[in-house]
């Protein structure tokens, strides 16, 4: 039997999307779903507690969003264009594959000026290469060292919320200063994510310190998420799609953590489908996990056989998407599916800044 993509598919009410997070962290809501019963549960997040014991462990995506999307003009004409970072290719040559809006307004050869608030010119960079029908490479012009480069783009950059959350705002709050720091996870660090971990945006200071002091083992990887992660799927037969390779780092004191929690029968909990990907690109011989560095082009989709995690934290996904296929892969195609159900009846909060869910 092939997986299908339409197995995926819900109807989903867009006055349930988040556009704007909760007032705290640890305060929206958490579905609790178990996997042995089909039991669900409503909580709120710094309930999780409750649910977790002394070595016990979690691992963390420390990915670090960066300020990805740039606002330039176009020499000589003075057009506005956008320039979204992509990924560098060569720090030396200052390379970067971008996407670019109005994509049809730029070629290869023209030269795009970065600007501050002031109006004084921080960065130019030339077109070099055309990548996709949006996509570009290009290359920055720039004297200074490495971590001056960082600070300009920092100084020009702006944090990359989804588009979808831009669209549901009033025009005079589309990138609002909650997103600063709201739009990234308390213990990010990693610099190098186009995109937040999202399911890690509802943890709190407080509540962190809590499982500290309950005991509970807190790790850390890396997987800096690229677009690929949200990349329509456009095949039916989901054996057949291919995942954009992201670059992931699992260290050696994360794997014996991991390892020892899952020696003594703990609850080891993968926070995030990218934390979930990481670890399951990283599966010993042994089915142990493994420290590991590379790329992981990992699709994980019904039936699937997890190794390592045996619950996991996770938001209310796009349909058809692949957030929403791991998901259903751990918890059950057809218990995932009446968990959305329950979600939309219950006026859960859905996408980036939504509540969350807790599935044991």
């Amino acid at each position: 039997m092939r997986t299908k993509l339409s197995q995926f598919d819900y109807k989903l009410n867009e006055k349930l999307v988040a556009s704007f997070p909760s007032k705290e962290r640890d305060e929206s809501k958490l579905m609790v779903v178990h996997r042995d019963t089909g039991e669900i549960e409503h909580r709120v997040f710094k309930d999780l507690l409750d649910y977790f014991e002394e070595d016990d462990a979690f691992i963390f995506n420390n990915t670090k969003v960066f300020p990805a999307r740039l606002n330039g003009k176009k020499e000589k004409t003075g057009a506005n264009i956008e320039v979204f970072l992509l990924r560098e290719l060569n720090a030396d040559a200052k390379l970067w594959d971008v996407l670019v809006d109005p994509a049809r307004k730029i070629r290869v050869g023209n030269k795009l000026h970065f600007f501050d608030k002031e109006g004084n010119e921080i960065l130019v960079a030339e077109v070099v290469d055309n990548t996709t029908s949006r996509g570009r490479t290009i290359r920055f012009f720039f004297e200074g060292t490495d971590e001056e480069f960082r600070d300009a783009l920092g100084i020009l950059g702006h944090t990359p919320i989804p588009p979808y959350i831009r669209q549901l705002r009033p025009a005079t709050k589309q990138v609002d200063p909650v997103d600063e720091h709201r739009y990234q996870t308390i213990y990010a660090k990693e610099m190098g994510a186009v995109a937040a971990p999202t399911a890690g945006l509802h943890f709190s200071r407080e509540l962190m310190k809590r499982m500290e002091i309950k005991g509970i083992n807190l790790t850390e990887l890396t997987l800096h998420i690229g677009l690929g992660t949200f990349r329509s799927i456009d095949v039916e037969d989901l054996s057949k799609h291919k995942m954009d390779a992201e670059y992931f780092r699992i260290p050696e004191i994360t794997a014996q953590t991991v390892n020892a929690a899952k020696d003594a029968g703990k609850k080891v909990c993968a926070v995030g489908t990218t934390s979930m990907r990481s670890i399951e690109s990283a599966v010993s011989a042994t089915g142990k996990l493994k420290s590991a560095e590379g790329w992981t082009n990992l699709f994980v989709y019904p039936p699937y056989d997890f190794s390592i995690a045996n619950c996991m934290i996770t938001n209310f996904h796009l349909p058809k998407s692949s957030l929403m296929i791991m998901v259903s892969a751990f918890a059950g195609t057809e218990l995932m599916a009446e968990a959305y159900k329950v979600a939309a009846k219950k006026k859960y909060k859905f996408f980036s800044y939504g509540d969350a869910m807790l599935i044991l």
